[in-house]
């Protein structure tokens, strides 16, 4: 290991790599994008605009469409109908692949490169600069600088992500799309991560990331939520609880899936008022869905 530079420490702070200034309307913008794989929507119209520099979170059950989204909105994936445009252009543009880079769910490697290799790989196809200290200081904040030479092919699902996202920080970048990043990562992980990206907020990168850890989530200026491939919030944290908790209320049968709002404990009574849901608080069925307040 003793080839590879040294990370100077894990509380360190790296300067990410930055592009050149493009002045367009926004980071990204959909309009009307929908996806359908023949058993019914996956994604119905949606239209939405990430700003430049906003921290966005995505939120949702299994199957509720933000994968497809994310995977649309990179150019993986073809829309039915609509548009998605990453700083104007087509996401699967070099312009915007330049300025844009995606985590995916679940990671995936090159059978016979090391992590190093996979980094050095990544940041010379991008132009990266002094990639050689980043990529150390990247893997001391993740811990596994030690693994370096290993093939992540093998490594355990924990550790897969961490290589994965150094692999996504190594190369500069505008907007990042990041879906469930926090599976399989460890505390030490999860921290890591979040200080990632606050560091890449702090150099004005726009992220949007499909997640329910709390970590995150609350400290994003802005919530959208899906539900069954459907829009159902877009909200910045200033608008009232009260029309979030509304808009979030699943009906099943007697019982209804009420949001809590960033609370372990809940007054059926004051829920059901704030939810304008005119019944007997005794016949509400409070079921736990984390929504932050």
């Amino acid at each position: 290991m003793s080839r590879h530079p040294k990370p100077p420490s894990r509380t360190s702070s790296s300067e990410r790599s930055s592009t050149e200034a493009v002045q367009t309307p926004a980071a990204l913008i959909a309009r009307a994008l929908a996806k359908d794989y023949g058993d019914g929507p996956a994604l119905h119209p949606l239209t939405l605009r990430i700003e430049e520099h906003e921290r966005v979170a995505l939120i949702g059950h299994n199957g509720s469409g933000k994968t497809t989204f994310l995977r649309m909105a990179t150019g993986l994936l073809e829309p039915a109908s609509g548009s998605v445009t990453v700083f104007g252009k087509a996401p699967g543009s070099m312009d915007a692949r330049r300025r844009l880079s995606y985590l995916a769910d679940t990671p995936t490697f090159y059978e016979d490169l090391s992590v190093w290799e996979h980094l050095e790989y990544t940041a010379r196809l991008h132009g990266a600069t002094d990639w050689e200290q980043r990529a150390a200081d990247l893997l001391g904040q993740l811990g596994i600088y030690e693994r370096a030479d290993d093939l992540p092919t093998r490594f355990s699902r924990g550790l897969k992500q961490k290589a994965a996202i150094a692999i996504a920080f190594i190369r500069p970048f505008d907007l990042m799309l990041v879906d469930e990043p926090f599976v399989g990562l460890d505390a030490e992980g999860k921290e890591a991560l979040i200080d990632l990206f606050d560091e890449a907020s702090t150099a004005g990168a726009a992220l949007v990331v499909a997640t329910h850890e709390l970590g995150f989530v609350s400290k994003t200026k802005r919530t959208i939520a899906l539900r069954d491939g459907q829009l159902i919030l877009s909200r910045h944290p200033s608008r009232h609880h009260a029309d979030r908790a509304r808009r979030l209320v699943q009906r099943s049968g007697r019982a209804l899936r009420v949001p809590l709002l960033g609370r372990q404990q809940v007054d059926r009574a004051r829920i059901a008022r704030r939810c304008a849901l005119h019944r007997s608080p005794h016949a509400v069925t409070i079921v736990p869905t984390f929504v932050p307040a």
